[in-house]
């Protein structure tokens, strides 16, 4: 049979915030490399953000419009929930725009096998169900913080969210080990704006064909049989990616800060701890000594 009628596409549509577009071209690299030519990968992208093409020659790139004011991309580090929310709504029809004219319709490339989008783009569930396509959802963050998100509209249901005060130690019903202030929580100017996508997350995974997670077994067990019972799609634990990941150019879309390296190339092997809170993360003084003190012992 000719190669070309053998090969698949992959169509990739990642969320463009630093710490979702690591590790879904991290995905991308592992999968072109295992692929052995067999996959040929698009990505389709934001303008907002956009990755260099140029680190990736192996990769289409194509951009789309996402009609994003000044002050919607400030709300990217300020609100993130709107931003989500916002980008979710610009991005519908630029998007479907793109998979119809740009893409399945290029007869002489091989045929699409599905959409991997960022779960936080539930927007291409809807778009790829109209088109028959799979999609199959890429999680970025923890397991057990998708766990916790779906278990939002439950818990407002029952009245166990917003948290009190008084109720922070309290156990998270149906979730193991978790207290109702463990729960993820993404500060948001209107409450009801981060509820909606939380449920619209959710429920947009548990439409699709499955969900891939930055974890392996050993280390997430209890989570991922959580995972399996919450949202009955195939799970697959594929982590770590950066272990994995073939890719050697840098998909860092800021300077990275070498400040700490003289003092690390210093100290003894095995002997520190990384503890990363992402790129646009703000933690308090006492935050941080909490952490450091949990991380101690």
């Amino acid at each position: 049979m000719d190669q070309q009628l053998q090969r698949r596409r992959l169509v990739i549509f990642p969320c463009p915030l630093q710490g979702h577009i690591n590790p879904m071209l991290q995905l991308v690299s592992i999968l072109h490399s295992h692929s052995k030519g067999a996959l040929s990968i698009t990505i389709v992208h934001a303008q907002f953000n956009s990755p260099n093409p140029s680190n990736y020659p192996d990769f289409n790139f194509l951009s789309i419009t996402d009609g994003l004011s000044q002050s919607e991309i400030e709300s990217s580090t300020k609100d993130v929930s709107a931003f989500l929310t916002i980008l979710n709504h610009k991005c519908v029809e630029p998007f479907r725009d793109c998979l119809v004219n740009k893409i399945l319709s290029q007869k002489h490339e091989p045929p699409v096998a599905c959409l991997i989008s960022d779960a936080t783009m539930h927007f291409t569930q809807l778009v790829a169900d109209s088109l028959q396509l799979p999609r199959i959802v890429l999680r970025t963050s923890s397991p057990m913080s998708f766990v916790g998100f779906a278990a939002f509209p439950d818990l407002r249901q029952k009245g166990y969210v917003p948290v009190r005060e008084s109720e922070l130690e309290a156990p998270v019903p149906e979730i193991p080990h978790l207290k109702l202030k463990d729960l993820p929580v993404i500060k948001s100017y209107n409450s009801e704006v981060f509820f909606q996508l939380a449920a619209d997350m959710t429920n947009q995974t548990k439409a699709s064909s499955g969900l891939i997670v930055n974890t392996f077994e050993s280390l997430d067990k209890l989570a991922l049989e959580l995972l399996n019972k919450t949202f009955a799609v195939p799970i697959f634990a594929v982590g770590p990616f950066h272990k994995f990941s073939s890719a050697s150019s840098s998909s860092s879309l800021m300077t990275p800060d070498q400040t700490c390296i003289s003092w690390l190339n210093k100290q003894a092997p095995s002997s520190v701890v990384y503890v990363s809170f992402g790129s646009i993360a703000s933690i308090s003084k006492s935050q941080i000594g909490g952490d450091s003190y949990g991380t101690c012992q």
